[in-house]
């Protein structure tokens, strides 16, 4: 099992503590007002945090340093953002998502390396499949057969820069849009993999699970 830290308590908060604590997760949830925690059932057996979400002691208080992933759900942009990247540059915590409400700012977090959910796609479940382990590929579509499946595709980061074929190749999958900014794509021959890129690859149901094993590595070490 594994540690999450989520700041906000509003609705989304609530329904991803909620969510991860009864799948057996330790869970911290941070707030500015201790009100909010009412929100949160009696049974729920996580930390309540009150503080500013991007306040180091706060995040500390919260265990930030043994967190899986940390997600910003509050009602405000800027701290979701300034939040998330004191928890991936201060804490070196490998799983961030921030909700945003601007679409038009998400060119400029993805840039920051920062996976972002603009409010008007957004939904809890949204965020814990960016953050939940035992998600790491996604499934959005099967046809009708159920033997394949379309779903985002979680890299490690070494393999930035690289061609999608080699990641093709490498994985068993062929991929069939990119989400690059917000917006989708369709690859190239000569389309690489940039920070910030979600991938969308239709893969065989069956193997998802030594596809996220291959590609949760670099491709140095795989070809080892």
């Amino acid at each position: 099992m594994a540690h999450f830290v989520i700041m906000g308590c509003g609705r989304v908060g609530v329904s991803l503590a909620h969510t991860l604590d009864e799948s057996g997760h330790t869970v911290a949830i941070i707030d500015q007002d201790d009100r909010a925690f009412r929100r949160l059932r009696g049974s729920f057996g996580g930390r309540r945090v009150t503080g500013v979400g991007f306040d180091r002691d706060t995040l500390k208080q919260a265990d930030i340093e043994k967190a899986y992933a940390f997600a910003a759900v509050s009602s405000g942009d800027n701290s979701n953002i300034l939040a998330t990247r004191v928890a991936r540059e201060t804490f070196h915590v490998p799983h961030v998502v921030a909700r945003i409400y601007d679409p038009g700012r998400a060119e400029i977090y993805q840039r920051l390396g920062i996976p972002t959910v603009a409010a008007v796609r957004w939904s809890a479940d949204q965020v814990l499949r960016r953050i939940l382990p035992e998600q790491s590929i996604n499934g959005d579509f099967r046809e009708t057969s159920g033997r394949l499946i379309l779903g985002e595709l979680a890299l490690d980061d070494a393999w930035l820069g690289r061609s999608l074929r080699d990641i093709e190749a490498a994985g068993g999958v062929r991929i069939a849009y990119l989400t690059r900014f917000g917006e989708g794509i369709l690859p190239s021959e000569e389309t690489s993999y940039q920070q910030g890129d979600i991938l969308h690859a239709m893969m065989k149901t069956t193997a998802t699970d030594e596809i996220a094993r291959v590609l949760a590595k670099g491709p140095q070490e795989e070809a080892e």
